[in-house]
């Protein structure tokens, strides 16, 4: 900021640049001015400091906040800790703000504090002790919101940023930010582009033609589609999340954070598994209310709102057969609650006060999945750990617990449930929460740059005269103490297979519909290496196999986190009279391919 002569354009907050310069006038005028008019001392300290301590708030809260997009204050933590907070709006808004109102706000604010440190030297001269003690007062708060925004001002090339929209100018505005930033409408399609529920968020409607549009590309591009989150069409944005062949659309004709709209998605197909036991289409249309009752209470005029299983289960019993009789026989099918649920008089919003069990239970999983990639050479290309903490509880109260690992410094990329605490964490890599009652995630995490895999598949395909020898062997790598099962290989045939006559020494081979070969061995025998050989037919225009496929393999290995990760302990704050604590971990196979 150049302070050297204010800018030529006009002030775009004149009622506020008037505010910010009148307590500072004000509390120097009276301060200067009082002896002509009063006697007593206690009326100029009390009237002089109350002007200071005004101008302090209105630049602290107001001025500072819409003439620089700065602001600072103090805040307790869930530690009980105290923590300043300093923040400026990102460098696209700071760029924007008008520079008159930013040259008057610096220059009036240290002016005011120059003009305090010269009366506080009259009033030393003059050997004025009382005068003094108003002037260090008085000094204390300029200096205060000098430090405080000088600091803000410091941090604007940092992460220490917050949006324009919260600031509070004035109501129009945030309601048209608000409004700019919101989903239109949600579509559930079947795995045949049917669409089985159409939720219609806000005013606006959004015609089912974008759902053809959407199928129509879908099918025309193919599986990459699937992996393409956000789609823009024509006429809306479009996000998509695809679970157990249910895609979940959401559309909205205006631009907002992407991430929000697919991260509501994926909570609502994790909701409606947990609730329905699975997704399929079928389970979708027995349960239409349902479905059309939590999407009710899940998000309101296009925001999300309500989000968490264990206020939903109070607020929607989940469909059982008890309820289904209740509605022939009654001829009602709303399964909402006529009470609030009791998580809104906890103090957290995931956990009802009132939970109370006869036994104290509290089991944590460790499941992992290894994805990996190795090239026709047998060379690991990419070996890496995406593992989830999952927690089944149930404790009685509000429970506090601490779970900590012996090796937590091998952990990346770490995503954690709401109810963790962040600072314990981070100075400690201890997770403290207070958990939700029942089954969630309490944590993700990956494990990169692995060396290794637990099991080898080694292709070898060689192709002459219209004919190629397949010849897949596989066996154990490295042992990692427990039973390796559920082993599976598949590969996809190419397009010019005419045949396939292949055989296994161990396991069932069966080639699919979709001319997919897919070989289940189950467990490795300790006598022999599974194989599995034979012979593809080529179509007559074909002499070699120009197109490799590759193979996908999958495992399990139950009792072992292939990661390396393991849980030290697991404490409680409040223990109850009885507690049950219990340990598992599981690892599978994920995104496993060996090319050939």
């Amino acid at each position: 900021m150049d302070f050297s002569q204010p800018p030529v354009e006009n002030y775009a907050n004149p009622k506020t640049c008037f505010f910010h310069v009148l307590f500072k006038a004000a509390a120097l005028a009276f301060y200067i001015l009082s002896a002509l008019f009063f006697d007593s001392f206690v009326i100029i300290f009390v009237v002089t400091v109350l002007l200071a301590a005004l101008d302090f708030w209105v630049v602290k809260n107001v001025s500072g906040r819409i003439l620089v997009g700065l602001r600072w204050w103090n805040e307790i933590n869930d530690l009980g800790e105290s923590v300043w907070k300093f923040e400026c709006l990102d460098q696209d808004s700071l760029a924007r703000m008008n520079k008159k109102d930013s040259w008057l706000f610096w220059w009036t604010l240290y002016l005011s504090a120059v003009a305090w440190i010269v009366l506080g030297i009259f009033s030393l001269i003059r050997f004025q002790a009382d005068y003094l003690l108003v002037v260090g007062v008085c000094l204390t708060l300029n200096i205060a919101n000098i430090i405080g925004f000088t600091k803000c001002r410091k941090d604007s090339a940092g992460d220490n940023r917050y949006s324009p929209n919260s600031l509070v100018r004035n109501g129009n505005r945030e309601g048209q930010i608000q409004n700019r930033e919101m989903l239109q409408c949600i579509f559930l399609l079947s795995d045949s582009g049917e669409v089985m529920l159409e939720k219609q968020l806000t005013g606006h409607r959004v015609d089912r033609s974008i759902c053809d549009w959407f199928w129509d590309h879908a099918i025309s591009q193919g599986d990459s589609f699937k992996s393409q989150p956000v789609i823009a069409s024509p006429t809306h944005y479009l996000f998509q999340v695809v679970r157990e062949g249910i895609t979940f659309l959401a559309c909205t004709q205006v631009e907002m954070p992407p991430l929000m709209a697919i991260e509501f998605l994926c909570r609502v197909a994790d909701v409606l598994s947990d609730y329905l036991g699975g997704l399929n289409e079928d389970v979708i249309k027995d349960n239409f209310v349902i479905v059309y009752e939590l999407l009710d209470e899940m998000i309101d005029n296009g925001f999300p709102l309500t989000t968490e299983p264990n206020i939903l289960r109070e607020m929607i019993a989940p469909p059982n057969i008890v309820s289904k009789v209740l509605s022939v026989v009654t001829g009602t099918s709303s399964n909402v609650s006529d009470t609030l649920p009791g998580a809104t008089g906890s103090c957290v919003p995931w956990r009802a006060a009132d939970t109370k069990y006869a036994n104290n239970e509290v089991y944590v999983d460790l499941v992992e999945q290894m994805d990996a990639v190795i090239n026709r050479d047998g060379v690991l290309v990419k070996c890496e750990i995406y593992g989830e903490v999952q927690v089944n509880s149930h404790l009685s109260g509000l429970p506090d617990l601490t779970l900590s690992f012996a090796n937590p410094s091998i952990l990346d990329d770490v995503r954690f449930h709401p109810c963790v605490r962040f600072r314990p964490w981070e100075s400690n890599q201890i997770l403290s929460f207070v958990p939700p009652d029942g089954e969630f995630k309490l944590m993700s995490y990956r494990v990169k740059k692995l060396k290794s895999t637990p099991i080898y598949v080694k292709p070898q395909l060689t192709s002459d005269a219209g004919t190629c020898r397949v010849n897949v062997l596989v066996g154990i790598r490295n042992d990692p103490g427990k039973t390796i099962d559920s082993i599976t290989v598949q590969f996809q045939l190419p397009p010019c297979i005419l045949s396939a006559d292949l055989t296994s020494n161990h396991g069932t081979v069966n080639i699919l519909s979709n001319k997919i070969c897919s070989w289940s061995i189950g467990r490795i025998p300790k006598d022999k290496a599974p194989s599995l050989s034979g012979t593809l037919v080529l179509e007559t225009e074909s002499e070699r196999l120009h197109v490799f496929p590759t193979f996908r393999v999958g495992f399990r290995i139950m009792g072992v986190a292939l990661s390396g990760l393991q849980i030290d302990k697991l404490d409680l704050r409040t223990v109850p009279n009885r507690l049950y604590k219990g340990f598992r971990a599981l690892t599978r196979a994920g995104e496993f391919e060996v090319r050939s």
